[in-house]
């Protein structure tokens, strides 16, 4: 019954407009931020319904991808040794014209596997950003039913995967069919960690592998996301004053601190014990919010 009504929900364009933020909203919505930056089950999607849950409002594309660079500073601090390892070995092999190496095509995997999801995203800002921040896919029910097919799309690879190739047998290939499976990401609900995940299991990956070739592939996506709406962030705060600084630096701190201990915990959690937890929270949360549309005590925006 849900899902007939979620679809009808669909056909309706959602007009809402970014909401202001005060510091501790801002704060809530970057410790969700970075509790579900890394963890597969969507950030965007989470940080959009929660704040809408809760009566706050949608806090907008913009917001979301700033304090998204918080989640940045946590992996540059996390996995500090990974990126200087990997980059230093690919010039080496670049500067020793050893293009066959593992640690070159692991290093331009990386590049390649980013490049999907960066042109995707800038295309999108410059020609379709409109459309894109009004779209159907933005919509409450689309996002419950993203979260659904992804919980999905997990449990298939988390049941047919080999999970027999770790970090040091990682290749050109990863990285390009990691990549392409990060560009859907820029579905919300979708979960970049997710789709990920996902791919890499499909792939063969261990998970832990798999969780932290995700971490390192997404740190160019985050970056760019996070820079490109900076600036048209900053313009909006100019028209409404320095009272909308705070509550973003208060929403970054509060993203790097959560973005650390998701990234800590899920390394750790994923040698030991497999994906299906997140896939019944992400079945969970999909039903739970077509069920407050039907009730309507979650609004579609």
């Amino acid at each position: 019954m849900f899902v007939c009504q979620s679809f009808e929900l669909l056909a309706q364009s959602p007009t809402s407009q970014a909401a202001q933020i005060n510091l501790f909203q801002a704060i809530v919505i970057g410790l969700v931020q970075g509790l579900t930056e890394f963890l597969p089950i969507s950030s965007t999607a989470h940080v959009k319904i929660v704040p809408v849950a809760l009566g706050w409002g949608d806090p907008g594309v913009a917001f979301t991808a700033v304090i998204q660079l918080g989640s940045l500073a946590a992996i540059l601090w996390y996995f500090w040794d990974d990126l200087t390892t990997v980059t230093r070995n690919m010039i080496s092999a670049t500067l020793a014209k050893r293009y066959r190496s593992s640690e070159f095509r692991l290093g331009l995997g990386i590049i390649l596997g980013s490049i999907p999801i960066v042109l995707c995203g800038m295309l999108i800002k410059m020609f379709f950003e409109a459309q894109y921040e009004g779209s159907v896919i933005r919509s409450t029910p689309a996002i419950a039913i993203t979260s659904i097919v992804m919980a999905l799309l997990l449990g298939v690879a988390e049941a047919v995967g080999t999970r027999k190739r770790n970090f040091e047998k990682l290749d050109l290939w990863d990285g390009i069919g990691v990549g392409l499976g990060q560009a859907l990401a820029l579905v919300p609900g979708v979960s970049r960690s997710g789709a990920t995940l996902t791919t890499g299991l499909f792939l063969g990956l261990e998970r832990d592998t798999a969780a932290r070739f995700s971490f390192l592939l997404g740190t160019p996506a985050i970056l760019i996301s996070g820079l490109v709406e900076l600036k048209g962030l900053l313009e909006e705060m100019a028209t409404v004053g320095d009272s909308s600084l705070i509550p973003l630096v208060g929403g970054l701190i509060a993203a790097v601190i959560s973005s650390y201990l998701a990234i800590a915990w899920l390394i750790k959690f994923l040698r030991n014990h497999s994906t299906w937890v997140f896939v019944w929270y992400r079945l969970a949360f999909g039903v739970a919010i077509l069920v407050g549309l039907a009730t309507k005590t979650i609004q579609n925006v």
